[in-house]
């Protein structure tokens, strides 16, 4: 008995910076988020209760929330299946390479490694500047340049293109959902005379389905927490055209210092998240597919 206190002991005492920072830095966090969320609150005096003023002002009282929910809805809606496609078909391309498939892997991957630091932000705000790479090339081809960044028809785009280059993680997990198909499938369908459309959607994407179902899960939820490249990209501009909503809750309590608000704002979109991720998989079991044949 006392052998088994002793070790209990050092198994918490070796895990206690961990738990000390998942309850500090996390725990606490959340949980004082939500008190703030009821509150008026500047980030200098004392957090006064309102009750639900904040929510009461945020769906009647706030036209720029709506108009960042649906610009952050338009993200998303575009940007995760742009970068998902992209991803899947670089894994097929890369499934099929042999020599220097590590290289090639690592290669691809640097872009989600460094695709959400300011840096790379910026290299992208200069690209598509109107003095850019981009413009200059269309100079050089004798076609009209384009105000990608200055018209609010074509900066969101440009967000949407950045992440769909940083395709790295998924593309990983799709390869690796590739590679655990077996290749008996695909050689009794080339028997049967299958051709190479038929093959993929009769085999691979069933198979690959649940893959799918991750990285899509995976990247709605970022898709939603996006804010380095609206912040420095556009800055919300033109005319709130990139204005996300991340961006918008971070305006609210750092800008504005109304950081009550802003802590409502951020449960909302814990909700919308939660919902929406809940909706996705209840929809999986009309098109996700295991092998034991759920």
């Amino acid at each position: 008995m006392e052998r088994k206190r002793y070790q209990n002991v050092a198994g918490y005492s070796f895990i206690s910076p961990f738990l000390i920072g998942f309850f500090l830095f996390t725990i606490f966090p959340v949980l004082m988020s939500f008190y703030l969320s009821f509150t008026d609150y500047d980030l200098i005096g004392e957090a006064r209760w309102n009750g639900i003023d904040n929510y009461k002002r945020m769906f009647f009282h706030d036209e720029l929330f709506w108009h960042s929910l649906k610009v952050t809805l338009i993200f998303v809606v575009t940007s995760v299946p742009f970068k998902l496609t992209i991803s899947l078909a670089v894994a097929m391309l890369l499934s099929r390479i042999v020599r220097f498939s590590g290289f090639y892997r690592t290669m691809l991957y640097l872009p989600s490694i460094v695709g959400g630091s300011v840096a790379v932000a910026v290299m992208w705000k200069q690209l598509f500047g109107s003095r850019g790479a981009i413009n200059s090339i269309l100079e050089s081809m004798n076609i009209s340049t384009v105000a990608w960044l200055g018209n609010p028809k074509t900066a969101i785009w440009t967000i949407v293109l950045l992440v769909g280059w940083q395709f790295g993680s998924a593309m990983l997990i799709f390869l690796a959902g590739l590679k655990n198909i077996p290749m008996s499938y695909y050689e009794a369908a080339n028997v049967d005379g299958a051709g190479a459309w038929r093959r993929f959607f009769k085999i691979t994407l069933p198979l690959l389905s649940p893959v799918i179902l991750f990285n899509l899960v995976m990247q709605t939820i970022g898709g939603f927490m996006t804010f380095t490249p609206s912040f420095i990209i556009t800055n919300g501009g033109p005319m709130n055209s990139t204005l996300l909503y991340v961006l918008y809750l971070f305006r609210r309590g750092f800008v504005f210092f109304d950081m009550g608000y802003a802590s409502a704002m951020a449960w909302l979109l814990l909700f919308i998240v939660a919902i929406l991720t809940a909706l996705v998989f209840t929809s999986s079991r009309y098109w996700v597919h295991y092998e034991d044949g759920r």
